[in-house]
């Protein structure tokens, strides 16, 4: 089985692991989550991520979701990319994480892929529509 690590800012790889258990109606297996904190710096929590990867990783491989291309968290994870075993997305939502998890059972490539998709096809803009004005109070 594939793990998932979401390596992010404060508090949002814990809600973000909050929300994927509500959606799916439980918490994943090899499902974990690492906080950068604003005062943090990413070498010294190499050692804890390289453990949180090894313990992740039944074989098959880790995906770790981060949250902003550039800043401390992703520059931790850049510094665990395996490519083919351990693959690094950045941008995390929900609808990534969820949409990664529906291809888990696919391959790490695939959870790559899928993932993207998710986080890129998660964002819409909201038209309003007939059906949700009646809805409006």
């Amino acid at each position: 089985m594939i793990g998932v690590l979401i390596i992010a800012h404060e508090d949002l790889g814990d809600a973000l692991i909050r929300c994927v258990t509500h959606v799916l109606g439980s918490r994943p297996a090899l499902f974990e989550s690492l906080t950068i904190g604003a005062h943090d710096e990413a070498f010294k929590l190499l050692p804890q991520a390289r453990k949180l990867v090894a313990a992740l990783d039944d074989g098959e491989g880790v995906l770790i979701l981060s949250d902003i291309y550039g800043a401390t968290p992703c520059n931790l994870a850049c510094k665990l990319l395996v490519p083919g075993r351990v693959e690094v997305v950045t941008g995390v939502s929900l609808p990534m994480v969820v949409r990664a998890f529906t291809y888990r059972d696919k391959g790490l490539a695939m959870m790559v892929s899928k993932a993207v998709s998710g986080g890129r096809d998660g964002v819409l803009h909201v038209e309003p529509s007939p059906l949700h004005a009646t809805a409006r109070t």
